[in-house]
């Protein structure tokens, strides 16, 4: 038996394989593994099943015509040829192309348009604009043959006549559907309209897909009016409608979202009238009555009212001196009028005529004891109606 070098063995398997025209253009379906996106620009990744395995290969010539990214986990048919790499001593499938299997291609080719606007960050909330309460101008960006351009005016009438409209026709659907809708927003932007309105009625998943394109988004980022996007039913959304400042269920709701309805305005502003005036009469009020208190405050410094106090004053204090110098004077005369009483009681000549004398020594002494005399002495008798000079004659 001959013996043979690894490079022998290697090479005939890949005869056998090569030569083998069953192995030439498979198609395989598998779970992607593995995946290595190569700084040559080639794919490498495995096709696992069960537990079964085979690598894969996707050259750069090839890599070009994908219309997705590829990941693991991923369920995908490669469309390929079976080949042997001798260096390597393993078989392998070189790729020509890859189908995503399932999800399906558009759906995965928005997926990962989606995810790739979110990291530019399209989708921010933070970035925002308000919608105006009272716009003057909307304009709509639709088609205009469609029924979401009749709904849009007719909402738009009925809630607020005063709001003027400007149509930019568009296509909605279609190859050039995209770059239409594109151009109508970056144009709406410099016409002064104070919302954008861009939108359409329902239809297919595939009618929609103007709304997915990713120059629709950046022509709504970079637009400097609020848009409202208004596409399709209310369970269709697009990218569109996440890049958009709002987002609008149906084309009748983004009209209704754009302008306050007049009548419930009309009604609403009444209240707030009403509210105000109370308001202003409550202040109006509250001035007065602190013009009122500045008065008598200021009034406590004005010299003329200071001095009209100061005389009030003045005459309390007199009256209230008269009546205590009254009552003090009434008093007194009480006291003296007693004072009196008591010295009548007790005036001498009162005593004398009431039958008795008073007896003087000669020295005008008045002669309280027998003590002070002797034989002979001169005294003075004094009565009520005169004097007697007379002589002591004897002392008992």
């Amino acid at each position: 038996m001959e013996i043979l070098t690894v490079s022998q063995i290697n090479r005939y398997i890949a005869s056998q394989i090569n030569g083998d025209d069953n192995l030439k253009r498979v198609l395989i379906r598998g779970e992607i593994s593995n995946f290595t996106a190569h700084s040559s620009g080639h794919y490498y990744f495995s096709l696992k099943e069960n537990n079964s395995v085979i690598r894969a290969v996707m050259f750069r010539n090839m890599t070009g015509s994908l219309r997705f990214r590829p990941q693991n986990g991923m369920k995908v048919i490669v469309d390929g040829a079976l080949t042997v790499y001798e260096a390597g001593g393993y078989y392998q499938i070189k790729a020509f192309s890859i189908q995503p299997e399932g999800l399906g291609m558009v759906a995965l080719e928005l997926e990962q348009r989606k995810e790739k606007l979110r990291k530019e960050g399209l989708f921010r909330e933070d970035i925002k604009k308000q919608l105006p309460f009272l716009p003057e101008t909307i304009g709509v960006i639709t088609s205009p043959t469609g029924a979401a351009l009749q709904d849009i005016l007719n909402i738009l009438n009925r809630r607020c006549p005063i709001v003027k409209v400007k149509l930019f026709p568009v296509l909605v659907q279609g190859e050039q559907a995209p770059d239409s809708i594109a151009r109508a927003i970056t144009f709406a932007d410099t016409q002064h309209c104070n919302v954008l309105i861009v939108g359409r009625g329902g239809g297919s998943s595939e009618d929609l897909q103007a709304f997915n394109a990713e120059n629709v988004a950046y022509a709504i980022y970079h637009c400097q009016t609020p848009v409202i996007s208004a596409v399709g039913h209310e369970v269709d959304f697009t990218i569109a409608d996440a890049v958009a400042d709002r987002r609008a269920p149906t084309p009748s709701a983004a009209a209704e979202l754009s302008v306050p309805d007049l009548s419930t305005l009309h009604g609403w502003t009444q209240q707030e009238q009403a509210h105000l005036q109370g308001a202003y009469m409550n202040y109006l009020q509250g001035q007065q009555n602190q013009l009122v208190s500045l008065r008598n405050r200021l009034a406590l410094y004005r010299p003329d009212y200071r001095l009209k106090i100061q005389q009030e004053q003045l005459q309390r204090t007199t009256q209230q001196l008269n009546h205590a110098m009254n009552g003090y004077l009434s008093r007194k005369m009480v006291q003296y009028q007693a004072q009196q009483e008591k010295l009548i009681q007790l005036d001498p000549m009162k005593i004398l005529q009431r039958g008795y004398a008073a007896v003087y020594q000669e020295d005008n002494r008045l002669l309280s004891s027998v003590k002070n005399v002797k034989d002979g002495d001169s005294v003075r008798i004094r009565l009520a109606d005169g004097t007697i000079t007379a002589k002591v004659e004897s002392i008992k």
